[in-house]
């Protein structure tokens, strides 16, 4: 009877051992496969940004193409013995206006759109987004392909179009950092910098204007890439979000096969409660993705969030608007007024103009590799803490908080080099002021990011993110009138708005101060909550002695 139990036993062991292998082989193959799906997701979506997402701020290649094309050419009033070709040459401040123009509003709404685009991501999912994205994006790329100098005003709702379909674009793909855990944070800065690079493709348009290639053929072909996004939304993207942290067994995206998702993943949770590893390990990861005010010593009571209202209404946000307003306004004003600067500074040379364009649209390439330098800046604690394995006695989001004050400080230096650089009136420092303005650029987007997620709850980041978005595209409209202030009393000379912008960038200065005050008196605050929490544990241990 026992020689028979034995056997039994041993049997079903055999049977579970040779269970647990087959599910082992299978989890690492379904892991395999789906670290290549993720790796197909990540560079799919960096090309998508680098090749879609921001095409509106190469505005300049695409205004030399439209003044070759004569749109709205029938504005210029042809000077006595002046004939029309050479009126096209040297140009006229009732075009420039006009390219000015498109490009105020089309900026503004790659801003402004940015709230309620994203309430359509939150509300509605990855899926709705993407689909109105590539609807609005399509639309953008017909009305440019179809326009002709007659229907030139086509181009105010075709740059409109793009510029909010390319912001639902990168808002859809910054969640696919959410599938690498650690490298998050890496994955939006590159992917912000990828949107800064795009700006590239209007210069590729450029070149292959002057090879001879039309306007109308290459804006269809990039219409026709529309079809690759539907490709990429149906099975590399999911229909609702990305979950951060992420949890096991997760897929997303229309499969061949059934395969395991989040919701199975959910509806299996009860039967594992109460032993699961998994399920235990859940409140740990859930702590990184909490607000800088809920990181308190354990043991205390977690206070309330901090509502919506309170974080607007506080000073370490309304600086960080100012931060945001000043130093995006210089960079609207100095993109959508470099052709007509060139050409001031170049005299009117039109091969002259064309190759300071091209170096500029080429150093807009590196936006993304210059974006995950601020990331370096950022999770430089993070390295450090790897090394010696401790915080010196402060929580991850006081050394986070900490590490923004020298990356919004650095921000501001660069910026003040890029405008000073531009104010100088000499062609070749605008080589200097190129590189300035991409690094600028790529730490301004990434370091506004990742500054609202660290400073506030991150129950409010979409909110906060869209609203900081919306109201610095308010101020960003006082491009514009700094425009018609250059062509109209100053005579196209930019020199002293230049200056006056310049003086305004200094204000960016209070918000790192702010931010290092806010940095110290969170730092006492939890000093104070940690010293408290010493001198009441051994009264609760007199308390609990005698049992």
């Amino acid at each position: 009877m026992l020689l028979r139990w034995g056997t039994m036993q041993g049997s079903r062991r055999s049977r579970d051992l040779d269970l647990l292998q087959g599910q082992k082989a299978g989890d690492m193959e379904s892991q395999g496969a789906g670290l290549a799906k993720r790796l197909a997701t990540l560079l799919s979506g960096l090309m998508e940004c680098m090749c879609f997402a921001g095409i509106i701020f190469g505005w300049a290649s695409l205004v030399y193409v439209l003044k070759g094309l004569h749109y709205f050419e029938d504005l210029c009033k042809p000077v006595a013995n002046m004939t029309v070709n050479a009126t096209h040459e040297t140009g006229c401040s009732e075009q420039d206006e006009q390219f000015s123009l498109i490009f105020t509003i089309g900026s503004f709404m790659n801003n402004f759109m940015t709230f309620p685009t994203g309430c359509i991501f939150d509300r509605f999912g990855t899926l709705a987004a993407r689909l109105l994205a590539i609807f609005l994006y399509t639309g953008g790329t017909l009305l440019i392909s179809f326009s002709t100098a007659a229907t030139a005003l086509m181009l105010f709702p075709a740059m409109s179009l793009l510029s909010i379909g390319g912001i639902l674009l990168i808002l859809t793909n910054m969640q696919v950092g959410n599938l690498f855990g650690k490298h998050r944070s890496t994955i939006i800065t590159l992917y912000n910098g990828a949107f800064d690079s795009s700006s590239a493709v209007f210069l590729i348009i450029k070149l292959l204007y002057e090879k001879g290639l039309i306007l109308r053929d290459m804006f269809l072909f990039i219409t026709a890439c529309s079809a690759w996004h539907l490709i990429r939304t149906f099975f590399l993207m999911p229909k609702q979000h990305i979950p951060y942290p992420l949890p096991p067994g997760y897929s997303y995206g229309m499969t061949c096969r059934k395969s395991q998702s989040y919701h199975t993943y959910e509806e299996r949770q009860p039967a594992h409660r109460g032993g699961s590893n998994d399920l235990q390990s859940e409140p740990v990861l859930a702590e990184a993705d909490r607000s800088p005010n809920d990181f308190l010593s354990k043991g205390h009571k977690e206070p309330p969030v901090r509502s919506f209202q309170s974080c607007v209404i506080s000073k370490l946000f309304f600086w960080h608007l100012v931060w945001l307003s000043v130093i995006q306004l210089r960079h609207y004003f100095f993109i959508g007024t470099l052709n007509p600067m060139l050409e001031h500074l170049a005299e009117k040379n039109t091969a002259l103009v064309s190759t300071y364009t091209n170096a500029f649209a080429f150093t807009q390439l590196c936006g993304v590799l210059c974006a995950p330098w601020n990331g370096l800046i950022l999770d430089r604690h993070k390295r450090r803490r790897g090394k010696d394995g401790s915080t010196h006695g402060a929580s991850d989001s006081l050394t986070d908080l900490r590490s923004c004050v020298l990356s919004l400080a650095v921000t501001v230096v660069q910026s003040v080099g890029f405008s000073v650089c531009a104010t100088v009136p000499v062609l070749p420092v605008q080589y200097a002021t190129f590189i300035l303005q991409v690094l600028s650029r790529s730490f301004l987007y990434g370091g506004n990011a990742a500054f609202l997620a660290i400073a506030f709850p991150l129950e409010h980041f979409g909110k906060l993110y869209g609203l900081v978005m919306g109201l610095s595209a308010l101020v960003s409209l006082l491009q514009y009138p700094c425009f018609a202030l250059v062509k109209g009393p100053l005579n196209g000379n930019p020199f002293y708005v230049n200056i006056g912008l310049t003086v305004i960038i200094l204000l960016g200065f209070v918000n790192p101060l702010m931010v290092f005050w806010e940095y110290q008196r969170r730092e006492k605050e939890q000093a104070t909550e940690g010293n408290s929490s010493l001198s009441s544990s051994p009264k609760k241990a007199d308390v609990e002695s005698p049992i």
